[in-house]
């Protein structure tokens, strides 16, 4: 008999809620983390009594009744609306394109006046049938003000170069909404834990043996004995010692500051920055997430970056190239014994977190059953 029925590699959301169902069903698990803290990319680090979202912005949010009961039942949430704002030189825009947005481009007031805009703007462009880039995909579907002023800038700085060098189907739509409504997600659900998103995590590890600053890879015969099963949610083509190669990934980093005796910096929890010189995407300013009357604030510039060993790697780059690799890589997972891969990174996937959720409720059922 192994000393554990489970070991999962890392302590993000896919893993804790794994981690959680297995307890629930009785068995014993370990949980191995290389970083200094439990959570992953939604840990949270409290500066002058605010939760600091030390790896980026993350807001829950979603349509899935059941994952929403299912984090309330371990956490309370509160009611945080996202409403972010874009800063094109100076002058502020309301996310997502609504009717605000549209007045402050254009002066209108009306819903039949901003789709005649929308329209007058796409007109130069109907020439174009197939779109070669993401440029004139986005041409194609907005017209010049918006993609200049909200597209244009913030795509390339996201993504480290030209947008008449990115392919067409990252842009496949682009939703206007012809109300005066800033809410940018349509999900029935949102909001943040109160406390941050440790509690969260706290909570799905409630009772479980957790390891931090333990790289499995570096001890992967000795942990491999102890156990059972393993869920790998680390990166899939570093598991197998990239030997079809490298999945390519953009990376970003993140310059947090703590402004003493200023009690709010920006006004809303998140600003983009939209012109191309600017050279970070966003500013977050983290009270605001939960209300905060703290007498201090914390604000973070996010930069993105070129990935490369040694990085976090955030958003995968889901081309051809890479997705061709990434195939290769899921038939050795799948024929690799007693070893599930769950997760963004061993999925190599952009994720949000209630899906997330739902996919770590759905391995554990299909584990459960078998």
């Amino acid at each position: 008999m192994k000393q554990y029925d489970y070991l999962i590699v890392g302590s993000g959301l896919f893993g804790a809620v794994f981690a959680h169902e297995a307890q629930k069903a009785g068995k014993h698990c370990l949980v191995v983390e290389k970083r200094q803290h439990t959570g992953g990319n939604i840990y949270c680090e409290e500066i002058e009594g605010i939760h600091v979202h030390k790896y980026g912005a993350h807001i829950f949010h979603t349509d899935n009744k059941k994952v929403w009961q299912y984090v309330n039942s371990l956490t309370e949430f509160n009611r945080y609306t996202n409403s972010p704002i874009a800063n094109y030189k100076g002058k502020l825009y309301n996310l997502p394109f609504n009717m605000n947005t549209f007045h402050q481009l254009w002066g209108v007031s009306t819903p039949d006046e901003a789709k005649a805009k929308i329209r007058e703007q796409c007109k130069k462009y109907e020439h174009i049938t197939t779109a070669r880039n993401l440029e004139e995909q986005a041409l194609k579907l907005c017209g010049e003000d918006i993609y200049q002023q909200l597209i244009k800038g913030y795509t390339e700085k996201q993504w480290g170069r030209p947008a008449t060098q990115l392919p067409a189907f990252i842009i496949k739509r682009i939703p206007f909404r012809f109300i005066f409504d800033n809410n940018y997600f349509n999900d029935a659900y949102q909001g943040i834990p109160v406390g941050g998103y440790n509690a969260l995590i706290n909570n799905l590890l409630k009772g479980i043996e957790v390891r931090t600053e333990t790289n499995y890879l570096e001890y992967r015969d000795y942990l491999d004995g102890l156990t059972e099963r393993i869920l790998y949610t680390g990166c899939i083509d570093e598991y197998f010692d990239y030997c079809y190669g490298p999945l390519e990934y953009r990376s970003l980093y993140f310059e947090h500051k703590t402004l003493k005796g200023m009690e709010n910096f920006q006004g809303n929890a998140v600003v983009n920055y939209t012109d191309r010189e600017t050279p970070y995407t966003r500013i977050i300013e983290h009270k605001h997430f939960e209300y905060g009357q703290q007498p201090s604030t914390v604000i973070t510039y996010e930069y993105p970056d070129n990935f490369e060993k040694g990085k976090e790697p955030y958003y995968p780059i889901n081309d051809e190239t890479n997705t061709l690799i990434f195939e290769k890589y899921q038939v050795l997972a799948k024929q690799t014994n007693n070893v599930l891969f769950g997760g963004r990174l061993a999925q190599y996937t952009y994720a949000d977190m209630d899906d997330t959720i739902m996919a770590a409720l759905d391995l554990w059922e299909k584990e459960n059953r078998t």
